[in-house]
């Protein structure tokens, strides 16, 4: 009845707050979440600090006391009963109560890996401050985190238990900001070549040591920032890995091929500050797999066209984050370590021409009759006309025509050009 006409959005808060009105129901956020156990058995942890009296029960360490430090041990290992190894500590284990003075035990369980993970990066800002969390101007300084990445698999838990960690912190006044990080990113996984998660189990683990072995550490490097979106999961394939070793060699290769010149040729010019606007763009966007597809454009123009030593050396400078050491490798071969004082990876980025990335010329496909039979070359964003006239003083166009009238004509810009004959 009364819901009739909404839409699925509508109706949902609608219902909610009819079963409000007539008595029968409330609203309630149901949480999928389980409490997590917070203690693990097990030596390496921070030590939670609390004792345990016969008397006054347990107790918290005073905060003079803290932190609580872990006693050296010689062994690691679990105990029979799967106590921690820490409760074998008798000298650890056996101390008093901060509150009556008996004697008390201290807990042997441990926190858990998270609960260090939920607040380490604050310490980042001020790591040899001693007397607090960080310094508080350091903290105003450094705080919140610009940007934090972690793998997809901790997005859920991590995120929630830091930032519930931070907001306590803030809460207590220890820290500065409501919030741990003004941005939260998570890279995708990449799984076997049957498209499951890697594990020993599966035997679809790829081992790197193999990879670097046969093609070299760049080729890995490159090529697990080639294979697919950062935030989304991609399949290894061993073939695949070829792509991004040719791709190197091609590189690799200009050195023998480029001239003396240190200036932009007028054919690669477009196409450069093209690349040096799209790579610094999508670096920043973590956008690496199209960074290196425009690369590998550029690298394919050079072929094309014939390339210059500065050229190559524009080329090196963006190559430097994906492929270093043979970036590096001939930066030195080509004397640019000499000449410039500074490793590749040191120079500062290419700056590009805005104008130079806009296509000053196109070109279009030609139909006859919906047929394609050869492509013009015309200034970007010609009038009809003049691409029609263009279209029509083309040879082959020509001898189409000939004896036939041209009956209509069908443009769209930048793209292609229809002539209609009879």
């Amino acid at each position: 009845g009364f819901l009739n006409g909404m839409t699925v959005k509508e109706a949902i808060p609608a219902m909610k707050q009819y079963a409000v009105e007539q008595g029968w129901g409330r609203e309630k956020v149901n949480y999928k979440l389980r409490d997590w156990v917070f203690s693990r058995q097990r030596y390496w942890g921070e030590p939670i600090p609390l004792v345990k009296c016969e008397k006054c029960g347990w107790v918290p360490v005073p905060e003079d006391q803290l932190p609580v430090l872990l006693p050296e041990v010689d062994n690691y290992e679990p105990t029979d009963s799967g106590e921690s190894p820490l409760s074998k500590m008798e000298s650890w284990v056996n101390t008093t109560c901060p509150c009556c003075g008996a004697p008390a035990k201290r807990e042997t369980d441990t926190m858990p890996q998270w609960a260090g993970s939920s607040w380490y990066f604050l310490r980042y800002a001020d790591p040899h401050c001693d007397t607090a969390l960080g310094r508080w101007d350091e903290l105003k300084y450094w705080m919140p985190v610009d940007w934090y990445n972690g793998g997809m698999e901790h997005t859920t838990l991590h995120l929630l238990y830091s930032r519930f960690w931070h907001k306590f912190l803030y809460d207590i006044g220890v820290v500065n900001t409501k919030e741990p990080y003004a941005k939260r990113t998570s890279h995708g996984m990449i799984l076997g070549e049957g498209g499951e998660k890697m594990s020993k189990s599966r035997g679809n683990v790829v081992n790197p040591n193999d990879i670097v072995a046969q093609y070299g550490a760049d080729t890995l490097r490159l090529h697990i920032m080639f294979i697919g979106d950062f935030e989304k999961a991609v399949t290894w394939s061993n073939d695949a890995v070829k792509g991004s070793k040719r791709f190197l060699d091609r590189c690799w290769n200009l050195m023998d091929m480029c001239s003396d010149s240190e200036d932009y040729s007028k054919k690669n010019e477009s196409i450069i500050h093209k690349t040096i606007k799209k790579v610094g763009s999508d670096i920043d966007e973590l956008k690496m797999n199209t960074a290196i597809a425009a690369l590998m454009t550029m690298v394919n123009e050079f072929y094309t066209n014939g390339c210059t030593r500065g050229e190559v050396k524009t080329l090196l400078e963006l190559l430097s984050p994906f492929a270093p050491h043979i970036a590096e490798e001939m930066w030195e071969l080509m004397g640019y370590a000499k000449s410039e004082g500074k490793m590749a990876m040191q120079m500062p980025w290419p700056k590009y021409d805005e104008a130079k990335t806009v296509d000053t010329e196109r070109e279009m496909a030609v139909q006859v009759n919906g047929k394609l039979k050869t492509t013009i070359v015309v200034p970007a964003d010609s009038e009809d006309s003049v691409i029609i006239d263009a279209a029509c003083a083309d040879e082959k166009i020509k001898r189409l025509m000939e004896g036939k009238q041209l009956f209509k004509t069908i443009v769209v810009k930048n793209k292609l050009v229809n002539l209609i004959i009879k």
